[in-house]
């Protein structure tokens, strides 16, 4: 059974870091692209990063560019999320999935599997 569990969420004030991780069991990292999604309240689901199969390519959206970096670690059967010098439009649920399409732009309909979402939020 293919399950991803994201934790790490959190209050943060602007300018801050928070590291997310997914932990994904039933599965092997080498088998599906792993993508990092975010959703506001009253916005639709986003792309933020993801990261390709065995080469391990990653793949960003101009918004976080810079800011952001996905990372993994297979004997850990985790992905991670590091978010640098946060803003307050950062805040959202963030959610992993995997089954996608390693490229950009990054589109939630493309991935299969999700996990239950970590809120973030970015405020003073």
């Amino acid at each position: 059974q293919v399950q991803l569990v994201e934790s790490g969420g959190g209050l943060v004030q602007p300018g801050g870091s928070l590291r997310l991780s997914c932990v994904v069991s039933g599965f092997s990292l080498d088998w599906y692209p792993i993508g990092w999604f975010r959703q506001a309240p009253g916005k639709e689901r986003e792309g933020v990063s993801c990261i390709s199969t065995i080469e391990g390519r990653t793949y960003y959206a101009e918004s976080v560019k810079g800011r952001f970096t996905i990372s993994r670690d297979n004997a850990k059967n985790t992905v991670y999320l590091e978010m640098n010098s946060l803003k307050p439009e950062d805040t959202a649920i963030y959610y992993c999935a995997a089954g996608g399409i390693a490229r950009t732009p990054i589109m939630p309909h493309e991935y299969d599997y999700w996990g239950q979402g970590t809120q973030v939020t970015v405020s003073s």
